[in-house]
């Protein structure tokens, strides 16, 4: 499910990358740009997607950690703590016997 929704928002941003160049080159076909200021555009607007894409790692991470304690599942720290526990039941059964 939320492997699925970080797909989705990996297209998505792919998907509208290609959308902007598709968009200059249109205006470079109807003759509101050249050639020199759509390749400027596009560098520019690539120098934009990738500069911010490092911001998406950190927001998804913060998503998954949010999705995840609202479910209430164990952590590590929780399951080692248990599996002391145990540990200690055991050897506490075993030295009644």
């Amino acid at each position: 499910m939320v492997i699925d929704f970080l797909k989705s928002m990996m297209y998505a941003g792919l998907g509208m990358q290609e959308k902007m160049k598709e968009f200059i080159l249109d205006l470079v076909k109807k003759g509101e740009l050249n050639n020199t200021q759509a390749s400027k555009l596009i560098k520019e607007w690539t120098t934009i997607v990738d500069e911010h894409s490092f911001e998406l790692p950190d927001s998804v991470s913060e998503l998954i950690e949010k999705t995840l304690n609202k479910m209430n599942l164990p952590t590590k720290t929780d399951i080692a703590n248990l599996n002391a526990k145990i540990d200690i039941l055991a050897e506490k059964i075993e030295s009644k016997k």
